[in-house]
């Protein structure tokens, strides 16, 4: 028979081994602040200086040494084939430009990333547009042209370090649901060159929030379809501006809606940021996360459940002004 001492030592091993196969398991690691990148408004003149200024900037871009997405926004496509500057409406009168030159902007860049590139950066350089519906042009036909003009860039950047690939700023305020959806099936039906959808998911709910109603008429569903529904080379990089954390909160309730009901949380790529452009010109009411706080918050708040957490956040961005 065992002694008391015996019977003690055995209840404590009993008791410490039952206590070990009870405790949770170790937290996945969270994904680290990867640094940033800049992304670029262009305002482009339709003159020679607007090749001079894109190699000036892939050369600033590449001389950071940081790898990562960087976004050149365009601005709106308008008929008959043609771009107007980020920022403005159909109404005003600054220069516009063919938009088969984003083709030629594309490629100094990439000869100026390429010239300067003395760190061995890889870049992945996603041309841009946005969902206006001012333009006067047809949402399929636009989403299918854009697609043309990012295979030709990417036939023509030629830089082993530099991959194109497209992008688009889709806010629920700026078309109906149905132009954008038209649009970007349209692109993704064109070409299997990954779209960054850089995207707003105005007056979308937040978690605990009984709604599935966003701005203008959109719905978390399409918002959903225009970050990762559309096509699995769709990849989110939502605009995470405000400082109060409720946009990340808004996007991961959008994948978490992907998750229940599409078996498809967001395809995360990474957060957008506007720090510079607002330090640039001003005017930023709690919008100007810098681009550690933006992409903190989207894995905070993306990791707060089981459903839509991440092991990989590669990119942040922080929007400028020429």
């Amino acid at each position: 028979m065992p002694t008391p001492t015996a019977r003690i030592a055995c209840t404590l091993t009993a008791t410490a081994t039952a206590l070990t196969l009870a405790a949770p398991p170790a937290a996945a690691a969270q994904p680290a602040y990867p640094g940033h990148t800049t992304s670029r408004y262009i305002t482009a003149q339709n003159t020679p200086a607007d090749t001079t200024r894109a190699r000036e900037a892939g050369c600033a871009d590449a001389t950071t040494g940081n790898h990562g997405l960087r976004i050149l926004f365009l601005g709106t496509q308008e008929h008959p084939d043609q771009l107007r500057h980020p920022g403005t409406t159909a109404q005003t009168t600054t220069p516009r430009i063919p938009a088969d030159a984003t083709v030629d902007i594309a490629a100094a860049y990439a000869a100026g990333f390429h010239s300067c590139n003395t760190h061995g950066a890889t870049a992945h350089l996603a041309l841009g547009v946005n969902n206006k519906d001012d333009g006067g042009t047809d949402p399929a036909t636009a989403g299918a042209a854009w697609a043309d003009i990012i295979d030709t860039a990417a036939r023509r950047a030629g830089d082993p370090d530099i991959t194109v690939t497209g992008a688009i700023d889709a806010e629920p305020s700026w078309s109906s649901p149905a132009w954008a959806r038209a649009w970007i099936d349209a692109y993704t039906d064109t070409t299997d060159r990954r779209l960054y959808a850089a995207n707003s998911a105005g007056g979308c709910p937040t978690p605990g929030q009984n709604s599935t109603t966003c701005n203008n008429g959109w719905t978390v569903a399409d918002v959903h379809h225009l970050a990762t529904g559309a096509a699995p080379t769709v990849y989110a990089m939502p605009q995470i501006y405000r400082t109060d954390g409720i946009q990340a909160r808004q996007w991961a309730n959008i994948s978490a809606w992907g998750a229940h009901h599409r078996n498809q949380p967001l395809r995360a790529a990474g957060a957008l940021s506007q720090h510079t452009a607002c330090t640039q010109r001003g005017g930023c009411q709690r919008t100007d996360n810098t681009p550690r706080q933006a992409w903190t918050q989207l894995r905070d708040a993306l990791n707060a459940r089981d459903a839509t957490r991440v092991t990989r956040l590669p990119y942040a961005s922080d929007m400028r002004w020429p």
